[in-house]
């Protein structure tokens, strides 16, 4: 048997670079991080070929002295941890592990001068050994260089993706990190076969909303709600703040959700659930919100070392935390929800044309233009000697068998001092039997009937009380028996109670199985083998719901609710006269949520006046 032995202090570091460093993006972060904790107001990163050439992180920080210079240089030494009470550990980093873990793999470079002193020091260390110390002038702060990442490890390098990918990983790690930070100043920028490209410029204390926008998306802050609610939590107060999109301003992938907790960039899945959660009945399934959502608990109540990146945290009370979330979004959606997501599309502005006003020798009348492209046009009589296609003529004669438009107007009403007060205007007339068109004070509004009434529909029925109408059980003539694991039962059994008052009624069927007495009435058809599982697996993550019910479950009826509206909203193509018109207009005011139908489609769209007069060249 081989004997048992200690392993040489460059080989335990390579074991933990494995874990902390696992491209040139992980190294950055701990990098970042570190500076944020020293007291920055001012980041800089440099890369080159994504970091896998060099990168370079310099701050304004507090620096660092020679002795602590050579203390940080070793395995689990941290000035972070005053004492041995981590789980209250409000830092970034706390274990001490980084700077060794990054210089035991390539060769570090660590420049510090401490605020105040006349002089910094110098430390390069090259895969584990110190080969160059002595002063160094800078101005106050730490610069810290990483170059020939894994260059003596070949069977990590080969692992590594191309310059832009790594590049692309780095910048959503300080991304996220400026975003939870808004106090510092951000920079970055990459050179690449001699190109440098600047991928983030902000400025020092900047609003969280103007930050976020800056960084996710410019049109998130006019598509967005902001949050900001507070609740108190069994060892201290609880905040969320934040910017979430509007149901209608959406994406395909989950990529644009930005969680983070005490300031701590996570990718954790009760959070994701959570959000997924309070947008349940107004997003399609396919479809995912965007948002940046900033929640602060007691640090007791959160355990954030139980992953090496520190990337994952565990909470004590999960289940308080997840509802604080949806309740959280739900209530600041209820708030700014009416509006839809944006004004009409530039590129479906663009499809308008406009007419020549004068007449043109030429047999064919000049090519539509867009009158976005203005002014890129040539001069006058060239634009008037263009020919056109025969088959863009405006003039042209539709085919004996074509289909006639099917619009109607109504009889315009003047607007008054009263229909000031109206948002979405009057009545004006239908299109296609589909789309109201109404006139408000200030520009045009489209509505789509059926996606509009869709979401009052649903909103009525939960007022109404159909939410317990749904709840209610429909028991089983023949009660179903469901096997499962016994560490699920005894879940199942523990959040029975909550689980009755969603209509749910199960019981305990031996050691492992569960008897299913009754069902909510709308999902009476529903697999109940699959159901139990489902909500097992709920409640494993998010642990038991004794007053509320599982979440899962209250989910699924919200699900129900959104198909019973679908069904019973106005359709498509029924004709309504101006009354029936005017009347969906006024609920959509007084409706929260009228901004987005439930798969998150906007209802309504507005053209303002000023866009209106420039399609007619009037602006």
């Amino acid at each position: 048997m081989p004997q048992i032995r200690r392993l040489p202090e460059t080989l335990v570091n390579r074991i933990a670079a494995g874990e902390v460093v696992e491209r040139p993006a992980s190294a950055l972060k701990e990098l970042v991080e570190n500076a944020i904790d020293a007291d920055s107001s001012r980041i800089a990163v440099s890369l080159v070929d994504g970091g896998l050439t060099r990168l370079e992180v310099t701050d304004d920080g507090c620096g660092m002295s020679a002795d602590d210079m050579t203390l940080a240089l070793e395995r689990h030494a941290t000035s972070k941890l005053p004492d041995e009470a981590i789980e209250m550990v409000a830092t970034l980093g706390f274990r001490g592990e980084a700077l060794p873990s990054i210089a035991s793999v390539a060769r570090l470079t660590l420049e510090s001068r401490v605020r105040g002193s006349d002089d910094g020091w110098r430390k390069v260390v090259d895969h584990g050994e110190i080969v160059e110390e002595g002063p160094a002038a800078l101005p106050f702060g730490t610069r810290v260089r990483v170059e020939q990442i894994f260059a003596r490890i070949p069977a990590r390098r080969k692992f590594l993706r191309t310059a832009r990918s790594e590049y692309m990983a780095c910048l959503d790690n300080v991304r996220r990190l400026a975003m939870a930070r808004p106090d510092i100043a951000f920079t970055l920028e990459n050179v690449t076969d001699g190109k440098v490209r600047k991928g983030l410029n902000t400025q020092a204390d900047e609003a969280l909303a103007t930050r976020v926008s800056q960084i996710v998306a410019r049109e998130l802050k006019d598509n967005a709600v902001e949050i900001d609610l507070n609740r108190d939590g069994p060892h201290g107060p609880m905040s969320l703040t934040g910017l979430a999109g509007l149901p209608t301003y959406n994406r395909g992938v989950a990529d644009h959700q930005y969680l983070f907790v005490n300031g701590r960039p996570v990718k954790d899945k009760l959070l994701t659930g959570a959000v997924r959660g309070a947008y349940s009945d107004m997003l399609a399934r396919d479809r995912h919100a965007v948002l940046a959502l900033f929640l602060d608990i007691p640090p007791q109540d959160v355990d954030v070392n139980v992953h090496p990146a520190k990337t994952e945290v565990r909470f004590r009370d999960a289940a308080a935390v997840r509802g604080f979330i949806v309740s959280g979004l739900r209530q600041a959606l209820a708030t700014g929800d009416r509006r839809s997501a944006q004004g009409p599309d530039r590129a479906a502005m663009g499809r308008w044309v406009a007419e020549p006003s004068h007449p043109v020798p030429h047999q064919e009348a000049p090519a539509m233009r867009s009158i976005f492209e203005a002014r890129d046009m040539p001069p006058k009589d060239a634009y008037l000697a263009e020919p056109r296609p025969a088959f863009s003529s405006p003039y042209s004669q539709p085919p004996a068998d074509a289909a006639l438009p099917q619009g109607r107007a109504e009889e315009a009403v003047p607007l008054s001092e009263e229909t000031q007060d109206y948002p979405l205007g009057i009545a004006r007339g239908q299109v296609a039997n589909t789309y109201i068109v109404a006139e408000s004070q200030d520009g045009l509004i489209l509505v789509d009937q059926h996606a509009a009434h869709e979401r009052l529909v649903l909103e009525r029925l939960k007022r109404c009380g159909a939410e317990e109408a749904v709840q209610r059980s429909q028991a089983l003539l023949v009660p179903d028996v469901v096997e499962m694991d016994e560490a699920d039962c005894d879940r199942l059994e523990e959040a029975a109670e909550g689980l009755a008052r969603f209509g749910l009624s199960v019981e305990r069927f031996g050691s492992s199985a569960m008897l299913v007495r009754a069902v909510p009435s709308a999902i009476a058809k529903a697999d109940t083998g699959k159901l139990l599982r489902d909500l097992a697996d709920d409640i494993a993550k998010h642990g038991p719901q004794k007053e509320s019910g599982s979440l899962l479950l209250a989910e699924r009826l919200e699900y129900v609710l959104a198909t019973m509206a679908c069904h019973g909203s106005v359709r498509a193509g029924r004709v309504l006269n101006v009354a029936e018109m005017n009347a969906l207009l006024r609920e959509m005011e007084a409706t929260p949520r009228s901004g987005q139908c439930n798969h998150g489609r906007p209802t309504w769209v507005k053209l303002s006046m000023e866009d209106v007069e420039k399609l007619f060249g009037r602006h």
